[in-house]
């Protein structure tokens, strides 16, 4: 059967519209990323929301996880990030995070938004982050 005769498109063509979206949000994990020294000695929660650009439908076609990301092992990589190294700037961890996502040969994009909610700040606020996106070349 054509598969255009019954309304459905499983090939491995990107979908109309551009691409499909895989997006983990809220991941959590202590980090020691900042300027200031005690942010470095006492670290701090990061809280991370990435957004994966892929076609899912080859992953959809067969129901096979090896043609898509696992989500699951996405959040590990980016958690030892964010443990890992300390950076003074969250505009640099975003990128280390951004390449961690484009590591996955499927994923053509990524969205990557790393928010600081304790950050030195002395005044009243709801949230500092950063938000970056970044594509293969």
């Amino acid at each position: 059967m054509n598969p255009a005769s019954t309304g459905s498109d499983t090939g491995s063509a990107a979908p109309r519209g551009g691409l499909d979206r895989i997006e983990l949000r809220g991941l959590r994990a202590r980090g020691r990323h900042g300027v200031l020294p005690a942010e470095r000695e006492l670290g701090q929660e990061f809280v991370v929301d990435v957004s994966l650009g892929l076609d899912t439908a080859p992953a959809a076609a067969d129901d096979d996880l090896s043609r898509t990301v696992d989500y699951g092992s996405l959040a590990d990589r980016l958690v030892a990030v964010v443990e890992g190294d300390p950076v003074n700037l969250i505009e640099t961890l975003a990128e280390r995070l951004a390449a961690v996502c484009l590591q996955d040969a499927v994923v053509a994009e990524a969205e990557v938004t790393v928010h600081k909610p304790s950050a030195p700040v002395p005044h009243p606020f709801a949230d500092v982050a950063v938000r970056i996106r970044r594509s293969r070349p």
